[in-house]
Parts: structure tokens; sequence; C-alpha cells
């Protein structure tokens, strides 16, 4: 796993990924933390998880994605569903759904640039050592870049 500082969003809009990911939870919300803000950048990412069943857990572990062309270039955003819901106490995200969404990942853009935020570490409260492990394991041989946010 490459680590870089900076805004996952700008940096896919400067050509930098082909591919990122992050994680949804299965209620079609897209209404906090980067979720949101790619929900804003790319609503086409947000219209892909609006074409999903609503509330539907058999969706842990899957994904929608939209390819959105900006600047010139193509980037595929990936909406991973790595938890649940987005309310509650405890920990939201779930490590199996992690390491499936990262898994059809690799099968699907092998050889791509792929970069994404502390995928279910954030608002979910996973552990990011866990799922940094899951990521490092079902990416192995990828190109993939953990974006920690600063501006």
């Amino acid at each position: 796993m490459q680590v870089v500082k900076g805004d996952l969003i700008k940096l896919a809009l400067q050509k930098e990924f082909d591919v990122i990911i992050h994680g949804c939870n299965c209620q079609c919300a897209m209404g906090a933390g980067i979720a949101k803000a790619i929900k804003d950048t790319f609503p086409e990412a947000y219209e892909a998880d609006l074409k999903t069943e609503k509330g539907s857990k058999d969706k842990l572990g899957t994904t929608s994605r939209a390819v959105v062309n900006r600047n010139e270039h193509e980037t595929t955003i990936v909406n991973g569903y790595t938890q649940y819901h987005w309310t509650g106490p405890g920990v939201l995200a779930d490590y199996d759904a992690i390491r499936a969404v990262m898994r059809h990942v690799k099968d699907k853009f092998s050889g791509k640039k792929i970069g994404y935020p502390k995928i279910g570490a954030g608002l979910a409260g996973g552990d990011w050592d866990v799922i940094a492990k899951i990521i490092d394991q079902e990416l192995d041989g990828e190109d993939h870049t953990l974006v920690e946010f600063s501006r």
C-alpha cells in the first residue's frame, strides 16, 4: 500500500487514479463523509447507488460503480458496500464485506491505478490496522494508494 496525503477527489480529478473506491452503507444515502463529497462531485456514482435495493443486507460485500469523464480522463468510481447502516454504537464496518469488495476490485480492475480513503475506519468506526491488512492482502500486486485526507 502506497500512502499519500491529500484529497482523494482532487487527485482523481487530476488524473492520478483510474479507479477510486469508497465505502458505502446499504441504505442509498451517501449523506456524510467522503461518500457525500463523491455524491456531490460525481453524481453518477450516487445514481449507480440508487439503482441498488435500499436496505438490502445482500448488498454487503458487493459494489456498484459509475464511469465518469472529467478533465479528459475516465475514472471509475466504485461504491463498495462495506457497512449495513450508519447509525448505532460500536463498529459499523463489516470486515468480511471490505474483503469481498477489495477482491472484486482486484478481479475487475487489475492493472489500474487504484485510490481510496481509510475505508471503514472513519464514520464506520472500524480498526484501520485490521482494514489495511485486508486491503493489502486482497490488492496484493496492484498499484493501490491510500489517500489520507489533508487540505
